[in-house]
């Protein structure tokens, strides 16, 4: 009962961890994007897609080349996650595995236990693997949105007074969500390794929290504060005043 104990009280503050920051990073995305990495790349990505509708006839290829990349590391990721998926499956129907391991456990070793530790991990790949299929979706429409052939269709919108054309923002926002879906299912197989950990006891699971949060920190923030950051910022915040006014 008193290694149970240790199962309730380490595992439980290891994932509020690695959840309380995970917060406070969206939060950091959303209000200060430019001091994240993410933040960042999401406001790059939206000048990449504006160069690159500029003039498709000219960078068209590049921007398919460069899209089908990603979407072979979307690949890469949703394969690895559905095969990782089965042989936690597999493992799961073994009944025998979770007899030899829990020699080496020090908390609960019951049959229930590891049930239950299987099935987290499992749930964390197939996530993964669902946001990755998700990511894979968004590249793939822009993929054919960023090769619109974008001042031929403004011409003709004023001709004939459409008022739904293409812009360049809504494919920004498409290739954006896509890296979001990419990002949360690279997030899905970083929870699973304290997960994986856990079979071998709560100690190195909560450990893991702890170096696996400080090493992110370390992956997620950027710390440079120059005029690069500031001005990615500014135009952020001038851009959504624009769309701001455009709606109003």
């Amino acid at each position: 009962m008193e290694k149970q104990v240790v199962d309730y009280m380490l595992v439980p503050t290891g994932l509020l961890i690695m959840v309380a920051y995970h917060i406070w990073l969206f939060y950091q995305v959303i209000k200060h994007p430019s001091r994240t990495v993410i933040g960042i790349n999401a406001i790059n990505r939206r000048f990449w897609v504006r160069a690159m509708m500029e003039d498709a006839s000219k960078t068209g290829v590049l921007a398919v080349q460069t899209l089908r990349n990603n979407i072979m590391a979307s690949t890469l990721l949703a394969s690895t996650a559905i095969m990782l998926s089965s042989l936690i499956a597999l493992l799961m129907s073994n009944s025998g595995s979770s007899r030899s391991a829990g020699r080496f456990v020090f908390g609960d070793r019951s049959e229930l236990g590891f049930s239950i530790k299987f099935f987290s991990i499992l749930v964390c790949f197939l996530i993964a693997f669902l946001f990755n299929v998700q990511s894979i979706r968004y590249y793939s429409h822009a993929s054919i949105l960023i090769n619109v052939p974008l001042k031929k269709m403004t011409l003709h919108d004023h001709h004939h007074c459409h008022s739904g054309h293409l812009t360049p923002e809504y494919v920004g926002r498409t290739v954006n969500r896509g890296s979001y879906f990419w990002s949360l299912g690279l997030r899905a197989f970083y929870f699973s390794f304290p997960l994986f950990l856990w079979i071998f006891g709560p100690i190195p699971m909560f450990i893991s929290c702890l170096v696996l949060v400080f090493l992110l920190y370390f992956l997620d923030v950027t710390f440079d504060f120059g005029w690069v950051a500031s001005a990615a910022e500014d135009d952020d915040h001038h851009h959504g005043e624009d769309e701001e006014n455009n709606t109003g």
